[in-house]
């Protein structure tokens, strides 16, 4: 393949050949068109799936605020509507539409960006750490999109007195706090979401590409549709769960800090105890974040297949070799 070839030459040797590819005679991979799709498909995928369980993010947030109060799922979600009225469930939607909209719309479309720009300059490297780049790269600009977002919905989610929704909660923080009340918790969003961003995309990969290869034994281009997003979904809840698992310290620091139960992160730890970032809500994000992953995943790929492209899976210059 000529993306493999040593020399100065391998990096524009695959970008030549991506000019000349495309996918049905229609969109050219990675265009100006491509990742503008990708990007799309992200942002489509991310802010419905969040939206969707809007209301168990409520029952999350106010577990690792008040594990207490909140101690299991149903008996969280009882509390809730008999202290505060069904319509409890669905404060901060805006912050799950619009917020994780924007952050899947970088995450994914800059992921696909950034793994054909590590795939050109890597030429040889290992797999694993082109995506491992290419996951961490996306998620530091998909973080900074949702942070302003997330510092609403928290308050929102744990305090009704605070504000309704974005369009009350976001002066309020403001006035409050300046700009700087909107990344107050951007770096332990960083801590949560780069672990689980990174393994999450590597463990996708990884996966697709055992299914294809070891189970149903044939290449991505020559599987049905049904094939193709049984493939996507199995390998996204996979991912999913690992990255949930590894994510769960950060993500009560965050709802912590965003609630001022700690001032700074060394004093949410030593409140939150060891034992408690790991296993605080982690049955409700696992709950929440393998199915969540698993729509996200099918979603996009759904519109990718349905535009004419591959599904996800592979590097770059894979892509182009099968495209040709």
């Amino acid at each position: 393949m000529a993306a493999r070839g040593g020399g100065g030459d391998a990096p524009a040797a695959a970008s030549a050949a991506s000019a000349r590819t495309s996918c049905g005679g229609g969109m050219r991979l990675f265009s100006p068109e491509y990742y503008a799709l990708c990007f799309g498909g992200g942002m489509l995928a991310a802010g419905t799936t969040h939206l969707a369980i809007t209301p168990l993010d409520v029952l999350k947030v106010n577990m690792q605020v008040n594990p207490v109060k909140y101690n299991t799922i149903f008996s969280g979600l009882s509390v809730l509507v008999k202290e505060e009225g069904a319509s409890s469930l669905r404060r901060g939607w805006g912050g799950k539409l619009f917020g994780y909209g924007a952050q899947g719309g970088c995450k994914f479309g800059f992921y696909e960006f950034f793994k054909k720009q590590y795939s050109d300059v890597l030429v040889g490297s290992n797999k694993s750490t082109i995506y491992f780049l290419s996951s961490a790269s996306a998620q530091i600009i998909a973080d900074v999109a949702l942070c302003p977002f997330e510092s609403v919905k928290v308050r929102v989610q744990t305090n009704p007195m605070f504000a309704k929704g974005l369009v009350d909660g976001f002066p309020r923080v403001y006035a409050a706090e300046g700009l700087s009340g909107f990344y107050r918790g951007l770096i332990p969003l960083w801590g949560r979401n780069l672990p689980f961003s990174m393994i999450m995309f590597s463990s996708f990969e990884h996966t697709v590409d055992f299914l294809y290869k070891k189970v149903i034994q044939k290449r991505k281009e020559d599987c049905s549709t049904a094939q193709q997003l049984g493939a996507t979904c199995l390998a996204g809840y996979i991912s999913g769960a690992v990255g949930t698992v590894v994510s769960n310290p950060a993500d009560n620091i965050v709802s912590s800090l965003y609630n001022k139960k700690a001032k700074s992160v060394i004093h949410a730890v030593k409140s939150i105890g060891l034992r408690g970032l790991f296993t605080r809500s982690l049955p409700i994000r696992i709950t929440l974040v393998g199915p969540v992953v698993t729509m996200q995943w099918f979603f996009y790929d759904s519109i990718k297949i349905f535009t004419g492209l591959p599904p996800s899976g592979g590097l770059p210059r894979e892509l182009e070799e099968a495209n040709k």
